[in-house]
């Protein structure tokens, strides 16, 4: 194994001990069989996808490794990721919550509909990250970089994003809670918010994106914005 494989694998091993935690801690109990499901699902999509891509493309792994608040050079998007991350861990923190104290109970039909949707969601982060080699996890422009318009890019401007809405709405479903959801509507928020000054950012320093935006008028959800 390599520097790269150990770096990408022990920072995926590290999230998962902290998901772990958020999960079962505040929910203080072996048996949430939702959360222990939940947390399987998500770890082993994003070790098959980290796979995948140290064997197929090393250079996007590079790309999503620099991560989080402190890894992003406008401080806009700092403030933005921010918000995020506090509105993130408190869907993960308040859903098992939520299953300690039974402020509300999600159909066990329709936790496990909602895992289906996570599920499907990493396969759309999966055909993004194929199709455009720059989805790097922060906001920037490399010198090679260029427009990718084809296959997801053609439908939407940002698949990647699509693909985190509904992964975002069911997280709490999954994990039981009808709660969670309100955290998650704030983490949808601050989705849009990243996804507009994304845009501006790259209007002023990707060349052609600006035409991209002309032919491409979805941002997010076909047929509604």
């Amino acid at each position: 194994m390599d520097d790269l494989a150990k770096r990408a694998l022990t920072g995926l091993a590290r999230f998962q001990i902290a998901l772990a935690l958020m999960i079962v801690l505040p929910a203080w109990s072996l048996t949430y069989w939702q959360g222990w499901l939940y947390w399987l699902l998500f770890g082993a999509s994003c070790v098959l996808i980290t796979l995948y891509f140290l064997r197929h493309d090393r250079a996007l792994i590079e790309r999503r490794m620099q991560a989080g608040p402190a890894a992003e050079t406008e401080p806009r998007q700092k403030l933005i990721l921010t918000f995020a991350s506090v509105a993130l861990i408190a869907t993960y923190v308040i859903a098992p919550l939520d299953h300690r104290f039974g402020w509300s109970s999600v159909p066990a039909w329709l936790a496990l509909t909602a895992d289906a949707v996570v599920a499907v969601s990493f396969y759309g982060f999966f055909l993004t990250f194929r199709q455009n080699a720059f989805a790097a996890a922060t906001v920037k422009v490399e010198s090679d970089q260029r427009v990718i318009s084809t296959g997801l890019y053609a439908v939407v401007r940002h698949p990647m994003y699509a693909f985190a809405v509904p992964l975002f709405l069911a997280t709490p479903l999954a994990l039981g809670s009808w709660w969670g959801l309100v955290p998650a509507a704030l983490l949808l928020a601050a989705l849009v918010w990243r996804l507009l000054d994304e845009e501006s950012y790259l209007a002023r320093n990707l060349p052609g994106y600006t035409d991209y935006q002309q032919q491409v008028r979805t941002r997010l959800i076909p047929g509604i914005w």
